[in-house]
């Protein structure tokens, strides 16, 4: 049974893509993969019988699918369903970071394949800390949701959450706290939250912290199994 897991994503050379998280750490439902884009470079993929999320950390580009296209810019999600060919272009002028995560689907009434985060409500998470959803079952995704959260400097209680969640710090410094290790975590570290273990993300530095998260299954990054006292 996995006890959570952190690895930087910062060693993914431009033009690769780099599994971070998967089931050889302990996360069995929930693949997370970082892939860096240089300008005028594409990539071809396709879920196969997964879907897909995607979010684009820096740059900007476009997502080609079913002979559509759809803009991807900083703080954009993607929706993608089982049997998806697609590719991602890296428009410039500097490189496409683009963080994706799969999963096993039920089902999906997919309903958008792009959601930005400017266009979604801010809402609260713990005492001054917000998140917005991305994908979610507003989408049509109904298995996972998708998520980008905002931690203010300083520390919150350990807790722990009833889902699987794997996370993508986008921005800010600080220390993971998981298992009773302390572990500093930066912009590209990713880590695996398995369901009702206790953590905590501490912001060490002077600006909010952004992060990326996926869990599954679907719910809100509000929900929690246990929360210590102050």
């Amino acid at each position: 049974m996995s006890h959570g897991y952190v690895v930087s994503a910062g060693d993914v050379a431009p033009g690769e893509e780099r599994i971070t998280i998967d089931a050889s750490c302990g996360c069995e439902r929930l693949e997370q993969r970082v892939l860096r884009l240089p300008p005028g470079h594409s990539v071809e993929r396709s879920t196969n019988d997964r879907q897909e999320l995607l979010y684009v950390a820096s740059g900007r580009g476009q997502l080609h699918l079913d002979g559509d296209s759809y803009e991807l810019a900083r703080d954009t999600g993607a929706f993608l369903v089982p049997g998806d060919s697609y590719a991602i272009e890296s428009a410039g002028p500097d490189e496409l970071l683009v963080v994706a995560v799969s999963a096993p689907c039920v089902s999906h009434e997919r309903s958008q394949v792009t959601v930005r985060y400017a266009d979604r409500e801010s809402l609260p998470a713990t005492p001054n800390r917000e998140f917005r959803f991305l994908v979610n079952d507003d989408a049509g995704c109904l298995d996972v949701t998708q998520f980008v959260g905002t931690i203010p400097p300083g520390r919150a209680p350990l807790h722990s959450h009833p889902y699987d969640e794997v996370v993508y710090v986008v921005e800010g410094e600080g220390v993971l706290h998981l298992g009773g290790r302390d572990t500093p975590i930066g912009p590209g570290s990713c880590i695996h939250l398995p369901p009702l273990q206790e953590h905590c993300l501490e912001n060490t530095g002077s600006a909010p912290m952004r992060v990326l998260g996926v869990f599954h299954p679907s719910g809100s990054p509000a929900s929690k199994a246990y929360e210590a006292n102050e």
